[in-house]
C-alpha cells in the first residue's frame, strides 16, 4: 500500500527563521504515527505542513522539497486548498467548539459543503457521534449549546465534527494536553479505535502516550528527523543516540 503522506527533503522557513531541515519521511496509511520531541523542534509545524495551515502565518512557505498527501503534492499551485482540509481533518490541543449546538457543531462541515438534507444530516451528525464514542452521552442533548459539555466530552466533539464530513487522515496536535486523565484515556481509545478507518498523524510531548496510541514514532530534534521507526524499537533500541537520550530523559 502506497504511503498516506511522503515528504522528501522539506526546508520550510517562517520570516526570518527556518523551521524544517530536509525532512525526509513516509507516513503509512491506516496507521497512528506520533511526532515527538522537544518544544520548538518543528513537529508540529511538520503536522501542519499537511493541511497547509501553515499557509495562515504571512510569509510562511516551503523552500525546497515535496509534500504529497493522498497522491497530491500539495504545493502544487492548482491544488484546491479547501478540498485538501476536507480529506484532512485536524483537531487542534484546546478543544474549540463552535458557539452553536452540539448538533450544528457536528452539522457545520456537511452545511458547508452544500447539504440540505435534513435526513442524510441526521444520519452522518448519528454516525459521527457514535464513531467518537460520545453519542450515548448527548444524543438527548443535541440541542444543547457544545459549551455545556465537559473538556474531554468537547474533544471528542471536536473529533466528530472533523469526521462528519469523511476525510482520510486525521492530524492531530496535541489532543490531550488540556484533558484530566480520565478524559485522556477516553480520548486515547478513541484514537486507537479510528485507526482501521484514518490515518493518524499525532503530535504529542507525551511519551508514554505515544507508546500507547502509536504504530509509528518519529523524533524530531531542531527542525530535524532524527529517527522514524515502530514505536516500541524507537523506545527500546533506538538507532541514534539522539533518540535514546531523549528516551531516556535526559535531554528536553
Amino acid at each position: 500500500m502506497l504511503p498516506a503522506i511522503t515528504m522528501s527533503q522539506v526546508d520550510f522557513h517562517y520570516p526570518g527563521k527556518q523551521a524544517l531541515f530536509d525532512v525526509t519521511m513516509n507516513i503509512a496509511s491506516r496507521e497512528i504515527t506520533a511526532l515527538i520531541g522537544p518544544s520548538g523542534c518543528g513537529k508540529s509545524t511538520v503536522l501542519r505542513c499537511f493541511n497547509r495551515m501553515n499557509d495562515l502565518v504571512p510569509g510562511a512557505k516551503v523552500t525546497k522539497g515535496d509534500i504529497h498527501v493522498l497522491g497530491r503534492n500539495i504545493n502544487d499551485p492548482a491544488l484546491d486548498v479547501i478540498d485538501l482540509r476536507r480529506r484532512v481533518g485536524m483537531v487542534f490541543q484546546k478543544s474549540n467548539p463552535f458557539p452553536q449546538s452540539i448538533y450544528d457543531n457536528v452539522a457545520y462541515g456537511l452545511r458547508l459543503q452544500g447539504e440540505t438534507s435534513r435526513h442524510v444530516t441526521d444520519e452522518a451528525v448519528e454516525r459521527s457521534l457514535r464513531s467518537a464514542a460520545l453519542w450515548d452521552e448527548v444524543k438527548d442533548r443535541l440541542r444543547e449549546s457544545a459549551f455545556s459539555l465537559s473538556g474531554g466530552q468537547m474533544q471528542r466533539l471536536c473529533i466528530a465534527r472533523s469526521i462528519a464530513v469523511q476525510p482520510e487522515v486525521l492530524l492531530m496536535d496535541e489532543p490531550c494536553a488540556a484533558l484530566d486523565p480520565i478524559s485522556t484515556a477516553k480520548v486515547e481509545e478513541l484514537i486507537c479505535q479510528l485507526r482501521a478507518h484514518y490515518t493518524i498523524v499525532i503530535v504529542t510531548h507525551n511519551m508514554e502516550q505515544a507508546k500507547r496510541v502509536a504504530d509509528k514514532t518519529a523524533y524530531f530534534l531542531l527542525g530535524e528527523l532524527i529517527e522514524l521507526g515502530d514505536t516500541m524499537d524507537l523506545f527500546t533500541q533506538p538507532m541514534r543516540r539522539e533518540t535514546e537520550r531523549y528516551v531516556r530523559g535526559e535531554m528536553s
